[in-house]
């Protein structure tokens, strides 16, 4: 099986190797699709190299947006909220519902089965208590997401069609999947597409220089297609 994924990868990398210079953004769409070869529904990832520093607060990118094709994959959601909400929350497709329950689990039993997790405002001074937990995951509800809001049947909709939330990393990189290799590619450069404007409509006023440093495509066992940045640039205008 080694000696099977191995070939599989050196053939997708010799492809991507034909390609001397960095492509546009359509053809690497097409390109990490063609690489992805093995026998599951590959994810295919959007890397970014961004030219900020995390450290200072005013240079932190962070975002959300909803996919044009969605994502490809089933979102398991988890909505924290008083009674009041929780009828609405179950009608509109979430998967779990309730409150203290659920706070207890993931505290004592550090259950975290769920991709996404919504909570109302006037619970938010319980569901508080698991930032340590869900913090470092990237599952604590947040306002500036979307995540915290009385509006939890749009949310869940928004959620379940393929919004996603991105967030630059302490190195500066960004990692996003905008897909699945089942995708066309046409659907993949969309996507693609859309992350990037959103990602440079973000950009902070006080990171100089080079915003956009490097951008990949890549399939999930396949190596990383480099993608023009200055093709890019004239495509967001």
């Amino acid at each position: 099986m080694a000696n099977i994924e191995g070939k599989r990868y050196q053939d997708a990398n010799e492809l991507v190797e034909e390609q001397d210079e960095p492509v546009k953004l359509r053809e690497a769409a097409g390109l990490a699709k063609d690489t992805a070869t093995a026998n599951f529904d590959e994810s295919i990832d959007l890397d970014l190299r961004l030219g900020v520093d995390p450290q200072h607060a005013d240079q932190m990118v962070r975002g959300s947006i909803t996919l044009p094709n969605g994502t490809g994959r089933e979102v398991t959601v988890l909505v924290l909220a008083s009674e009041g909400k929780q009828q609405e929350a179950e009608g509109a497709g979430a998967d779990y519902v309730g409150l203290d329950e659920y706070i207890e689990r993931i505290e004592e039993e550090n259950w975290l089965d769920f991709d996404v997790a919504i909570a109302t405002p006037d619970v938010m001074g319980q569901v508080g208590q698991l930032g340590r937990i869900l913090g470092p995951r990237g599952l604590m509800p947040n306002p500036k997401s979307g995540t915290v809001t009385m509006d939890v049947a749009d949310a869940i909709e928004e959620i379940k069609a393929g919004k996603i939330e991105f967030r630059v990393d302490q190195s500066g990189n960004l990692h996003t999947p905008i897909g699945k290799a089942s995708f066309s590619p046409d659907e993949l450069y969309e996507n693609a597409q859309a992350l990037l404007r959103e990602v440079i409509r973000l950009r902070p006023a006080s990171a100089g220089g080079l915003y956009l440093r490097s951008i990949t495509l890549s399939a999930t066992m396949g190596p990383p297609v480099r993608v023009d940045r200055s093709s890019v640039l004239s495509e967001a205008r």
